[in-house]
């Protein structure tokens, strides 16, 4: 589509760094196009404070802010939490499964004010230009996508403080303290500045730099119990009390980030191709993440959990990867879901100083019986039983060492 052509564009506004000079820029660009702000709240929090006054003094039309916070955690959160799905054993897809509801909803809003192109911030080395994008043609496949970094002369979040201090744009970040972050309820990113180099300690005792909780080393002396129960691998209650997605992982960040749960310090392959580091908080879903996983140890049967956990790698893959409204993400989650029809029950959790520790585990559906687990006597397991299994269980093994002495004595 030609630059002349475009005179509605809707923008996926956060108020940081890159997309609020990207108003002034577009409208420099683009002909003085139309430019309509929208903003997907899945908790952010004070970071949307003043955020109409701030997108329509710097160019835009109107704001949309759309609380998507619930849908959120029950159809992203909760089911990438079934599949035990964690990107690289460590990351917990804080910024990866927040971008495809946000995407689905500009998209809509887009369709709805007829714009002829949807906006985005991000930078042409990151995951999330490609998370926007597939989520913008699965909902508006013919809509043009304007992605100003890579467009734009700016190179760096430098010269892009440059540009908002020459327009006269107001930034709640300064040179010395410009992490690139991500926020929502689920998690917080770090990234940039000392963290580029993977030899550098995160410094979380120092003031400012954690915002969800402590370092283990501030944590209290004291444990914490907690109990959470789970109908059907979702979470409903915490200790007792019935919560909503939000209230619950909103309590779990407080528990957790108290007790400094849920730090992730990893270097980890972005898909463009390149290594990055990046420094997670996510306390409550740390501890979430944790307490499903020790309640289908009793729920689900060995090979169906094998299986899971196999899944669980490529299902972690493809939220990173953007691709959640496609076939095949869909059909693992109702494999997933069939998994979890027997995964409810209580786990009871002591937070401690960083750590997760089991306190116990009951369930209705529980595979674990005591009597034939036991080490003292039972009637209900013959131990003779073992000799005949081990022998056909090893026979491969015999079969292939009596061979080879007879191929070596040759």
């Amino acid at each position: 589509m030609d630059k002349k052509d475009i005179k509605k564009v809707v923008l996926a506004y956060s108020g940081g760094l890159d997309t609020s000079i990207i108003i002034p820029w577009l409208k420099e660009n683009y002909n003085n196009c139309e430019v309509i702000a929208v903003s997907g709240d899945v908790g952010q929090g004070t970071e949307l404070d003043g955020l109409e006054e701030k997108a329509i003094k710097t160019g835009a039309s109107k704001l949309y802010i759309e609380d998507l916070k619930e849908e959120f955690i029950q159809e992203y959160v909760y089911p990438t939490v079934q599949a035990g799905a964690i990107y690289e054993n460590r990351y917990m897809l804080g910024t990866s499964f927040a971008r495809p509801i946000i995407a689905k909803r500009i998209a809509e809003i887009a369709i709805k004010e007829g714009a002829d192109a949807i906006c985005h911030g991000c930078t042409g080395k990151g995951n999330d230009q490609v998370r926007f994008e597939l989520a913008i043609k699965a909902f508006a496949p013919d809509m043009h996508i304007i992605a100003p970094w890579r467009e734009w002369e700016l190179k760096s979040r430098d010269q892009e403080i440059d540009y908002a201090e020459a327009h006269n744009i107001p930034l709640k970040i300064n040179r010395e303290t410009n992490y690139s972050k991500d926020k929502n309820i689920w998690h917080l990113s770090h990234e940039g500045l000392d963290l580029e180099d993977p030899a550098n300690e995160p410094q979380y005792e120092k003031k400012g730099f954690l915002e969800m909780g402590v370092s283990p080393i501030d944590a209290p002396d004291k444990p914490t119990y907690i109990t959470i129960h789970f109908e059907k691998g979702i979470p409903t209650m915490l200790d007792g009390k019935e919560l909503n997605g939000v209230e619950m992982v909103s309590a779990l960040n407080k528990l957790g980030g108290e007790n400094g749960i849920g730090l992730a310090d990893l270097v980890e392959n972005r898909l463009v191709g390149m290594k990055s580091r990046g420094v997670y908080e996510t306390p409550g879903g740390a501890i979430l993440y944790h307490a499903h996983e020790v309640l289908e140890t009793i729920t689900i049967d060995k090979e169906t959990a094998r299986i899971k956990q196999y899944l669980g790698i490529k299902f972690a893959d493809i939220v990173y990867n953007g691709q959640w409204y496609t076939p095949l993400r869909e059909a693992m989650t109702a494999f997933v879901d069939k998994t979890q029809e027997t995964v409810t029950g209580d786990v009871r959790l002591k937070l401690y100083k960083g750590n997760i520790i089991n306190a116990g585990v009951t369930s209705p559906y529980t595979l674990y019986d005591e009597e034939v687990a036991t080490f003292d006597e039972d009637q209900v397991y013959d131990q003779k039983d073992s000799a005949g299994f081990i022998n056909l269980f090893g026979l491969p093994i015999k079969v292939k060492a009596k061979l080879d002495q007879k191929r070596n004595n040759k």
